[in-house]
C-alpha cells in the first residue's frame, strides 16, 4: 500500500479529498508535536476522520534533529529533516525516516557533488533502521538552478542506497494538497532518476511496512 506522507495545517480534510481524487491508499499525517498528550489528541481527531473516508490515515511526528530521542518515547514513527551536521541523527537519534537530504548538503566540490550522504552514514542506516526519504516537494519547491543540483543529488543518494542496501520512502511530504501526486506518477518521476522499479515500487510501500511491524 502506498502512504503518502504530508505535513497538514488544520487541512486534513482538503488532503483526504485530494488523496481520493488521485486513488491514493493512504496517509501519514505528520504533525509537529513536543508532549505525548498532543499526539494522543491528534491522534484521536485522525481516529474520528477515519469513519469518513476509505483512504487509511496514520499519524507521525516530525521532529527537530535534537528532539529524535524524545519523541521517539512517543511514537516510533519520527520523521527528521536533516541538518547540514547529520552525522549524529545518524547515530544517536536514530528516526524512522531522515528526508531532504539534498536540500541540507553543503555545497558541491569541483569534483564531486555533496549529497548529505556517504557510505559511512550509510552503513550507521543500515544498521539503525533508518529509512531515506525522497521528497518530491523539495523539487517542486525549489528555482531551476537549485533544483537541477537537488535532483543530480537525488541520483547520487539513490545509486549509495542501491549499493550499500539501504531502504529508502518516497513521498510527496507535501505541505499543500495540490503538491500531491499519484503512486504512477511518483514511480515514474523516481525511476527517471534511476530507481529500479522495484526499488521505487518498495520505497513507495515502505511507509505502510513500517506501520504494520509497528
Amino acid at each position: 500500500m502506498f502512504v503518502d506522507i504530508i505535513f497538514p495545517d488544520k487541512n486534513e480534510k482538503r488532503f483526504i479529498e485530494m488523496a481520493e481524487k488521485l486513488g491514493i491508499e493512504g496517509l501519514c499525517f505528520a504533525y509537529n508535536l513536543k508532549n505525548k498528550k498532543d499526539f494522543l489528541e491528534k491522534k484521536e481527531i485522525i481516529s474520528k476522520i477515519k469513519e469518513k473516508t476509505k483512504v487509511n490515515l496514520f499519524t507521525a511526528i516530525i521532529s527537530e534533529p535534537k528532539d529524535v530521542r524524545k519523541a521517539r518515547q512517543i511514537t516510533k514513527l519520527v520523521l527528521c529533516k536533516s541538518p547540514e551536521d547529520n552525522r549524529h541523527v545518524f547515530e544517536k537519534g536514530k528516526p524512522a525516516v531522515i528526508f531532504e537530504l539534498e536540500k541540507t548538503a553543503k555545497k558541491d566540490s569541483m569534483h564531486s557533488r555533496n549529497s548529505g550522504l556517504n557510505h559511512i552514514l550509510c552503513d550507521i542506516a543500515n544498521k539503525n533502521n533508518i529509512l531515506i526519504g525522497f521528497s518530491l516537494s523539495s523539487i517542486l519547491d525549489s528555482k531551476e538552478m537549485l533544483r537541477t543540483q537537488i535532483i543530480g543529488r537525488m541520483m547520487q543518494n539513490i545509486r549509495l542506497c542501491r549499493k550499500y542496501n539501504v531502504g529508502s520512502v518516497i513521498a510527496s511530504f507535501a505541505d499543500d494538497p495540490y503538491k500531491m501526486r499519484t503512486f504512477y506518477d511518483l514511480k515514474s518521476v523516481f525511476t527517471s532518476f534511476g530507481m529500479h522499479p522495484k526499488e521505487a515500487k518498495d520505497s513507495l510501500e515502505n511507509i505502510f511496512k513500517l506501520y504494520k511491524n509497528n
